[in-house]
């Protein structure tokens, strides 16, 4: 079992502000901030606690964690991060590609049940779900990818000749989303990411395929729609890339009305030669969203990151931990372990180069997974 020197104290910490949470609270002004609709209890209990988490360290979130891993896919109760520490992520994040199309499973060929499955489980043993949504180009009806011919994203807004195709695809990730409740039926928050990586161009909606004003208005509506559907059971995340701080990172900006929390995906590229630029990246866009997470009082996150392959054997404790525990960063997410493509994977796996430094990270009192975080809903 795990042992921390504060780990007691965290707990009960933890614990004592979430039985403070046992209510229905109208979100507004005067309550849980970022939003004026009325969250679930669980929800709001969520939103409030990411702002009260980084009192204490950073939940550890891994993308797609329980479906493969490393040479393996689908194996109940397996991820390679239980494998190396015997506790599963605090976070994990899971993707909604292909829903738009019907199809029995997403972008990673897994299937949705499955998914479903898992996030139950994840909100069952305590943990903390986010989803986010690689959707075709309704225009060219290529993959998220194909942003070669502008113009999708005035395609489905109101008046456009995708219009009610887009709105058919909504209605079928908010038809998944709706499935998404325990045996009792309650409602699973859901750490929402949609149009994310937008101030880089390789998505359809990302910059130089679509006006700033048009990815408000798309953000905007995504955001009504499934208010509409009844899903206030989603916080909403706003992701943008790396490139920059200020006038950048909130060119796009929807509104603190249709955000929840500020995230930022940045990765660490080149291995050791981007380890610089890395540090400086992330040094100067967390330190810009933490006085525009105190401004707006809203929770600010890594929502991806990581080193392709982590050939930086204590990547962990000396690169990734030393810059995010000087912010009041409220989760750290890495991205996927592919069982299908070669080097593809950003957490470690029983042998990898990494993994005697990831036990380190995990053991520092400011990591924050499962058995660290038994419930952030009550």
């Amino acid at each position: 079992m795990k042992i921390k020197l504060i780990g007691l104290l965290i707990f009960l910490s933890i614990n004592i502000l979430f039985m403070s949470c046992n209510k229905k609270i109208a979100v507004g002004k005067t309550a849980v901030p970022n939003t004026d609709n009325e969250l679930t209890p669980e929800t709001a209990c969520l939103l409030k606690n990411l702002m009260s988490i980084p009192e204490k360290g950073f939940l550890f979130g891994h993308h797609d964690d329980p479906l493969y891993g490393v040479g393996w896919k689908g194996d109940n109760d397996r991820s390679d991060i239980k494998s190396i520490t015997g506790d599963y992520p605090a976070v994990m994040s899971f993707d909604l590609g292909r829903i738009e199309l019907e199809q029995q499973s997403n972008i990673d060929k897994t299937n949705f049940d499955k998914i479903r499955q898992e996030i139950i489980r994840q909100y069952n043993r305590g943990g903390m779900i986010s989803v986010s949504w690689h959707i075709n180009n309704p225009l060219t009806d290529g993959d998220a990818w194909d942003a070669k011919t502008p113009g999708a994203v005035n395609s489905v807004l109101p008046g456009g000749n995708n219009h009610s195709k887009f709105m058919k695809w909504l209605q079928s990730a908010a038809g998944f989303l709706k499935t998404l409740k325990t045996s009792n039926g309650t409602k699973i928050p859901i750490v929402f990411r949609p149009w994310h990586e937008h101030t880089g161009s390789w998505f359809w909606w990302g910059k130089g395929n679509c006006t700033a004003e048009e990815y408000k208005q798309l953000w905007i509506m995504t955001y009504r729609f499934m208010k509409n559907e009844g899903l206030n059971n989603l916080l909403f995340a706003y992701s943008p890339d790396i490139q920059g701080p200020g006038d950048i990172y909130l060119e796009f900006y929807p509104g603190d009305k249709y955000v929840d929390i500020l995230g930022l995906d940045g990765y660490h590229r080149d291995n050791e030669k981007g380890t610089e630029a890395y540090t400086k990246a992330l040094n100067t866009i967390l330190a810009f969203m933490t006085e525009e997470g105190k401004k707006r009082h809203k929770p600010i996150a890594l929502t991806e990151t990581g080193l392709e392959a982590i050939p930086i054997a204590d990547w962990w404790t000396n690169v990734l931990l030393p810059i995010v525990e000087k912010y009041p960063v409220s989760y750290v997410l890495v991205w996927r372990n592919a069982y299908d493509r070669e080097n593809h994977y950003y957490a470690p796996y029983p042998g990898q180069i990494s993994e005697a430094d990831f036990k380190k990270f995990y053991l520092n009192s400011k990591t924050l997974f499962c058995k660290d975080v038994q419930n952030l809903y009550k």
